[in-house]
């Protein structure tokens, strides 16, 4: 407890508050980790499966569909593991496999209309709480807090990227960027 006391104890204001929004953002960090075992714990997916969803929406959202191979990069498994965890989702209708219409050897990864109702159901009410939130600040204070939440996400990667380079993890390309660089995992 005293390493906890020490460490919010800050010489200045700003130094507090950089202090308070580190802890702000493990807290959050901590509570939607929770609410994604939740979800994953209801519908029978382990940490992986709840991992690849969570690609497959990124990569969805900024209109970059995920491959089996740029997934297996972002969540750092063999082919064959890939190939087994996209079964399994898909039979389970979390997923399904699109045929790229310009070549049909590629395949991308959508969520399935079943496995986006059970998201949908389960994360509308947390979508009303997070936009009752926003709904408080203007629109000059959501463009600094995007800002900052992209910037945190890229420092957390590229930490990441050198905690498995000190691991002796080979180098990933960047699978972990969607479009214009902004990190989707």
């Amino acid at each position: 407890m005293a390493a906890q006391s020490r460490y919010r104890q800050r010489a200045d204001r700003r130094a507090q508050m950089i202090a308070e929004i580190t802890n702000d953002l493990r807290r959050y960090s901590v509570a939607a980790q929770h609410v994604g075992h939740a979800f994953a714990g209801l519908h029978g997916l382990n940490a992986t499966d709840l991992d690849a969803l969570l690609a497959v929406t990124d990569a969805e959202l900024v209109g970059d569909p995920i491959t089996p191979g740029r997934l297996g990069e972002r969540l750092d498994l063999s082919s064959g593991s890939v190939t087994a965890l996209i079964d399994r989702l898909e039979r389970a209708g979390h997923v399904r496999r699109d045929r790229d219409t310009a070549d049909r050897r590629k395949v991308f990864l959508r969520y399935a209309d079943q496995g986006a109702e059970l998201a949908r159901s389960f994360f509308d009410p947390l979508g009303r709480r997070t936009d009752q939130v926003m709904a408080g600040f203007s629109d000059e204070e959501l463009a600094v807090v995007h800002r900052f939440m992209t910037d945190m996400v890229v420092s957390m990667g590229e930490h990441r990227d050198a905690v498995r380079a000190a691991r002796g993890e080979p180098p990933k390309r960047a699978a972990d960027t969607g479009a214009a660089g902004r990190p989707v995992g």
